[in-house]
């Protein structure tokens, strides 16, 4: 045997990046890790505006905030103790006066509704087929904010329900962005607090419905991140001290995977001049002030100066400059 573990090798997507496409991520925090990696390698990415999101009915909810720009409904918004929050966002939305809440979360969905607008790729990372329906109300919230568990109903989403709330959705982001492509994703990451089988029956029901809405819709494509995890990278040296949360290595080989899967050739090759900039940005000389590392500082210079017509690298080169000037 030439190896010893189950290799996981997406197929290549019909869709080709370019290093000018624009994107956004949504939903659990595996959107945070690839959004990351995105803004990191100069592509223009609002990652995960919204904040953590789990469940597919939240991510499909604030998404259709973002496409109509809506202004919030006022029953979503609570006071926990003097915190006020919105059952809608997660709890990184939060402030002391209602009102400086309501207008950050105004800005919020007014940006992310303009980047909707001009974005060529959304990626939607589904985290928990699990929801809490307030009771009062009958709606689903995206998180509970600590309230009394008597104040909600807790419940799977089914399939038929995912793919009923999708195509609305679906329709709406065509109308505001024809070309607008979509790369759905399920999270690695584990609910333990829905006990190991309750998360696998959650994760089954996202995995069953991301495969009928890429058989249904055109311009849907599914990256196996929970896959890769799962199966490729199924050794517990690949997971943070939490033992759930993949680590900064999984979160490396999962990037390459998606690289390999969607990237053009050109912009395969962009990566890698950048990463060798990276690792030159990184560099700490033991002697700053010596020529040999002002000639390798003028040399790092120039070659963000090639790459200055194709990406933003005004703050690279800034900070070689003001190493120039001080040392």
């Amino acid at each position: 045997m030439s190896h010893f573990r189950t290799i996981v090798s997406p197929s290549i997507s019909p869709f080709k990046v370019g290093i000018k496409d624009r994107f956004i991520t949504i939903g659990s925090c595996f959107a945070d890790v690839i959004g990351g990696y995105l803004k990191h390698h100069k592509i223009e990415t609002s990652a995960n505006p919204f904040g953590t999101l789990y469940s597919p009915a939240a991510i499909h909810k604030v998404l259709s905030y973002a496409i109509f720009n809506k202004s919030l409904p006022e029953q979503t918004f609570l006071q926990n103790q003097d915190i006020h929050l919105n059952y809608d966002f997660h709890s990184e939305f939060s402030a002391l006066q209602k009102e400086v809440l309501k207008s950050r979360l105004k800005e919020c969905i007014l940006k992310t509704h303009q980047f909707l607008v001009n974005s060529n790729y959304l990626i939607i990372t589904y985290g928990s087929s699990w929801v809490y329906e307030r009771i009062e109300t009958g709606e689903l919230v995206a998180n509970c904010h600590k309230m009394p568990a008597k104040l909600f109903a807790k419940s799977l989403l089914t399939q038929k329900k995912i793919i009923e709330s999708f195509d609305p959705l679906y329709q709406d982001l065509k109308k505001l962005n024809p070309n607008m492509k979509i790369i759905l994703t399920v999270s690695p990451v584990r609910h333990l607090k829905d006990t190991l089988e309750l998360n696998s029956i959650s994760k089954s029901i996202l995995r069953t419905a991301c495969h009928t809405l890429t058989e249904t819709y055109s311009n849907v494509e599914y990256f196996p991140a929970y896959e890769i995890m799962m199966d490729d990278l199924r050794d517990y040296r690949f997971y943070k001290s939490d033992m759930i949360h993949p680590s900064e290595d999984a979160g490396e080989y999962i990037w390459q995977k998606f690289t390999d899967t969607f990237m053009d050739d050109s912009t395969k090759q962009f990566f890698e001049k950048w990463n060798g900039i990276q690792s030159a940005l990184a560099h700490k000389p033991f002697h700053p002030s010596s020529a040999a590392h002002h000639q390798f500082l003028k040399s790092t210079l120039l070659k963000l100066e090639e790459l200055k017509s194709t990406v933003n690298v005004d703050e690279e080169m800034n900070l070689i400059q003001a190493q120039l000037q001080n040392s």
